[in-house]
């Protein structure tokens, strides 16, 4: 059981802070660098989270995911995109597994995956506030797999500072299709941040999830309960990406093979058949 926490855990467990007179962020108009996050959590079933996770990670005392809309400037340019997240510890560590990001900009899928293993996929995500209304839904493969729709109904109290850790595998199976075979043998990558919060707001609505077989969360990571859902403004404080601890490579060989650039079980990268 970890003695420690994440940002995200820390933000679910404020859904029910009272709420503060509000005071909007102050930008200048259109300023993309200002979007808040559309963070919502949920709980799923502790076994559904365990299945999921390679050798060396163990699933959190409560057995939460992380959907996060997004839109931040990558490249100069806006990146539209959903991150999902499972609670997850290591070492008595507290922090979160990348099950995929899924990302309207091409040019960062694959050197992400390939300098850290994040599990980067191209998708397409809508994410918008018009007065209090919000609404955000990501497109892959043709199926709207993940939807959200909302309102805001105030302004709470910015966390302090927190601190987040999240896990993703970086690994190279070898050119000759031997089973159990790697050219670079599977590896945990430490991605260490620091936040502060410049501003959030409670929100009210529902995280819809859709059967994909390309993107399978409503199916393998089912809603049982919603826990909150969040307009997040982060402050970046510091970010450090490390190569972590080794993975034994024969309790790793049935996570190799995903759908895509996502963490979900796939076959030679499309969905089992």
């Amino acid at each position: 059981m970890s003695t420690t926490t994440t940002q995200n855990r820390l933000l679910a467990a404020a859904y029910d802070n009272p709420l503060i007179e509000a005071e909007g962020p102050k930008s200048n108009p259109g300023e993309l660098a200002n979007w808040p996050m559309l963070r919502v959590s949920y709980r799923t079933d502790k076994d559904r989270i365990a299945s999921l996770l390679p050798p060396g990670l163990e699933p959190a005392e409560e057995p939460l995911v992380f959907v996060t809309f997004y839109n931040l400037p990558i490249q100069n340019a806006p990146e539209y995109g959903i991150a999902i997240n499972i609670a997850a510890d290591h070492k008595g560590t507290a922090g979160e597994y990348t099950m995929g990001i899924g990302i309207n900009q091409e040019t960062v899928v694959h050197p992400s995956k390939e300098r850290w293993g994040q599990p980067k996929f191209h998708a397409e995500t809508q994410y918008w506030r018009l007065g209090n209304v919000i609404e955000a839904r990501t497109i892959h493969c043709g199926h709207t797999f993940a939807e959200f729709k909302g309102h805001v109904v105030g302004q709470q109290e910015p966390l302090g500072e927190a601190e987040q850790r999240d896990f993703w595998v970086k690994y190279m199976r070898d050119c000759d299709l031997t089973p159990g075979k790697y050219d670079f043998a599977p590896h945990f990558v430490n991605v260490y941040s620091k936040f502060a919060t410049g501003h959030l707001e409670k929100v009210e609505g529902d995280l819809i999830l859709r059967e994909s077989k390309w993107d399978p969360i409503a199916t393998l990571l089912p809603k049982r309960e919603q826990v909150s859902a969040h307009l997040w403004t982060p402050i970046f404080l510091d970010r450090r990406i490390t190569l972590g601890d080794p993975i034994d490579p024969d309790k790793f060989w049935p996570f190799a093979d995903t759908i895509g650039g996502s963490r979900w079980p796939g076959e030679n990268g499309a969905p089992p058949a």
